[in-house]
């Protein structure tokens, strides 16, 4: 049964446990995501004044004690670019749940999401591409996927110098390239143990309902569409649902195959453990063009670097930083943060001193660790 919320009461950042209607139909937003200032302000100018929903509002952790760290790595130093970020995999998560429900998606919702990820790329590159390596918000892993992929591909294509209109069609494909997963089985999609053929095979055709979803259902361009389509298509003809080769591949699409690819290797899934940013694109980095673009390939290691944006790495004299900014010229050394210097002493709230190894000649790279081995002290 629905209980009955006084619009006066609700606080922006407010989430419930079960889905919040402004009326016996009409979805204000579902479980788990926070009420905007916009709903509110929206609501108020229709004149309502009581929302409901079968659940109740639940707290919600501080982002650095929970999906914004991992034990004690903080992925995001600026709060403000954590909500933003987080705000988006929130955003993406009601587009795809509703898609997945085969329920109207607006268009323009997709592009309003696809135009704040270009800005916040435009504006704070490396700070949310070191998310990619460090974040975790569980349960929300297609969404999540589709806003690190996103960003990993604006970052690429501002580098390769992609126009503005351009730009915004990459964000758009690349937040809804994998919508075609929606599709798939659920068994299939979080099996453990190697998939039976035809398992394979209805697998190996989420690109094609990809496809779908993006140029029928939400009317994109065939440009949009056909990174949903040839994402997982490769250089030397091998890759599926269509064996597509070389420069047929749709230029986009090939950014977005870098990309996902990186994210899919960094990011936990059902059946292995991720890779960390260094061993991922050692793995791109041996790829011989036989997957990727060997032109936007290079364009993604100017953009990471070797050791990419948000590795946790050890120095020589055992400090142990975070990889700041990556220098094209010299990707061995990038700036980077101390997290813990070669006394021991550890660093919070991302206080450690900033180092730049192209000056700091006597230090270097000794080797890349998985975030998760670095625990901070009680």
């Amino acid at each position: 049964m629905k209980k009955k919320y006084a619009l006066d009461r609700i606080k922006p950042g407010t989430k419930f446990s079960a889905d919040v209607f402004v009326d016996g139909t009409n979805l204000l937003v579902p479980a788990g995501v926070a009420v905007k200032p916009k709903d509110l302000d929206s609501l108020v100018k229709w004149g309502v004044t009581h929302v409901f929903s079968e659940g109740e509002p639940v707290e919600d952790a501080p982002p650095p004690a929970d999906a914004g760290q991992q034990k004690g790595v903080a992925a995001f130093s600026d709060h403000k670019l954590y909500a933003a970020y987080s705000d988006m995999i929130d955003r993406l998560k009601v587009i795809l749940d509703r898609l997945g429900a085969q329920e109207k998606v607006e268009p323009k919702s997709v592009d309003a999401l696809a135009q704040d990820a270009l800005n916040l790329v435009r504006d704070r590159d490396a700070e949310v591409a070191s998310a990619i390596l460090s974040v975790d918000i569980r349960g929300y892993d297609l969404a999540r996927a589709g806003v690190n992929t996103a960003v990993l591909a604006l970052v690429v294509g501002r580098t390769m110098k992609l126009p503005p209109h351009r730009l915004t069609h990459l964000a758009a494909g690349a937040l809804l390239h994998d919508a075609g997963m929606l599709r798939v089985p659920p068994d299939i999609v979080s099996k453990k143990g190697a998939l039976s053929p035809e398992e394979a095979q209805k697998m190996r055709a989420h690109p094609l309902l990809s496809y779908k979803i993006i140029t029928r259902e939400l009317q994109y361009p065939d440009d949009v569409g056909l990174m949903g389509l040839q994402h997982h298509e490769r250089w030397d003809g091998e890759g599926y649902p269509r064996r597509t080769a070389g420069a047929d591949i749709d230029p986009l699409a090939r950014i977005v195959s870098v990309a996902d690819a990186f994210e899919a290797m960094v990011s936990q899934k059902p059946y292995r453990n991720s890779m960390i940013g260094y061993a991922a694109m050692k793995s791109l980095l041996s790829d011989n063009s036989r997957r990727f673009d060997p032109d936007v390939l290079k364009a993604f290691i100017r953009s990471m670097g070797i050791y990419p944006i948000g590795s946790i790495v050890v120095l020589n004299n055992a400090a142990i930083a975070r990889v700041m900014e990556s220098h094209s010229d010299a990707p061995l050394r990038p700036r980077i943060k101390i997290i813990v210097d070669e006394f021991g002493k550890h660093y919070k709230d991302d206080a450690g001193e900033i180092l730049d190894l192209l000056a700091e000649k006597s230090l270097f790279i000794a080797r890349a660790i998985d975030p998760k081995e670095l625990v901070s002290p009680q």
